[in-house]
């Protein structure tokens, strides 16, 4: 535990003193996020943050290459941790190129593709669903498959990345019920403890708080597609590590949640951004529109509409994370009546501190919103 902890620290000292460099590159490139008729942020703010969400990344993984325990994932050549490293600069670069001069979405969704694809190459793949049973996968399908929860957690992250601080924090939170889900797997079950998806989730915590200062609103830089799309590849490769860590043979019904829950984990994590993603693309497809036109309908928009503000609203679904988070992992390793009564608990708690007084509106504080 003490060298995950090492690494999460070291992603989050390098991310937070990275963050203003990050900053200072986006203003002088030209990489901003100018005022539009669709957005209510008042004045242009920089982007690129995802570099220094990149460089706290960078940071986790060369610390743990230094460490006794975590430094076995690099065994066998590391061909994983390349393959994560290799995707993470193709979408570095993609998103760079976006958040500077806006690429149009077939040539981001084929960088996409191409992340996902290099991912599964790297032997980062999922090998089998719970069809049927356990149903193993033939190569061809699992590298489709693999190349699909990419993609989908990408765009997710991407349209969910609308207010101050609330992609960064959604993706920190999700990628902690990661984390404690494969390190008390790996203790429960007498797992090697030395693991991609423990690694990979505490660098994303580390990252997303140490951006976090500079991103809760009100921002003094955007992560950009930049670090929203390396924010959806690095929980797309904690799930899809976590599934490789539970041995399809053995799963029976007594072990069958645990096997179950790396894929469900993610669907419940990332449930509002995914829902908030098929609503979009369902609003706009409907309407006659591109689904990746941009508008103002968003989860985030309906809630502040309701009279909350613009921290009320990232705090509330900050809130629903951490409740539908902790409520799943407690699942595996705790009665189930402990688990729901724990949850419902924590939901009541939420509510009740988060609940705006009647008539608070937008008047309060404006909100960054790039309409996604």
């Amino acid at each position: 535990m003490r060298e995950y902890l090492l690494c999460l620290v070291a992603a989050a000292a390098i991310t937070y003193f990275a963050t203003p460099i990050a900053r200072e590159i986006a203003v002088k490139w030209g990489a901003m996020a100018e005022v539009r008729d669709r957005d209510v942020h008042s004045m242009p703010t920089p982007r690129l943050g995802g570099l220094a969400i990149f460089a706290g990344l960078c940071a986790a993984i060369l610390v743990a290459s230094q460490l006794t325990l975590i430094g076995q994932v690099f065994e066998g050549g590391g061909t994983e941790i390349a393959a994560l490293l290799g995707a993470a600069v193709v979408l570095l670069v993609v998103g760079m190129v976006d958040d500077r001069w806006t690429l149009d979405p077939l040539t981001k969704f084929a960088g996409q593709v191409l992340a996902g694809g290099i991912i599964a190459y790297g032997g980062i793949a999922i090998s089998w669903l719970p069809i049927g049973g356990i149903f193993v996968l033939d190569p061809l399908s699992s590298v489709l498959i693999t190349v699909f929860v990419v993609v989908l957690t990408i765009n997710a992250i991407n349209f969910v990345d609308g207010l101050d601080g609330l992609a960064a924090g959604i993706a920190g939170i999700a990628a902690a019920g990661f984390f404690a889900y494969s390190y008390l797997l790996s203790v429960e079950n007498g797992f090697d403890r030395a693991a991609l998806a423990t690694l990979t989730s505490a660098a994303l915590v580390g990252a997303c708080l140490g951006f976090l200062p500079h991103n809760f609103f009100r921002a003094r830089v955007f992560m950009g597609d930049t670090g929203s799309m390396l924010l959806g590849l690095l929980l797309a490769t904690s799930t899809v590590t976590l599934v490789g860590r539970v041995d399809p043979t053995a799963v029976g019904s007594a072990t069958l949640a645990p096997a179950l829950l790396p894929l469900l984990l993610p669907l419940v994590v990332l449930a509002l951004p995914w829902l908030d993603l098929l609503m979009a693309v369902l609003r706009r497809t409907w309407a006659g529109r591109s689904p990746f036109a941009p508008d103002k309908e968003h989860l985030h928009h309906r809630i502040m509409e309701m009279g909350h503000s613009h921290r009320g609203a990232v705090l509330l679904l900050y809130g629903w994370a951490i409740v539908l988070t902790s409520t799943v992992v407690a699942l595996v390793f705790l009665p189930v009546g402990v688990a729901l009564g724990g949850g419902l608990l924590l939901l009541a708690l939420v509510m009740l501190v988060l609940r705006s007084p009647p008539g608070q509106r937008l008047s309060q504080d404006q909100p960054k919103v790039e309409a996604s």
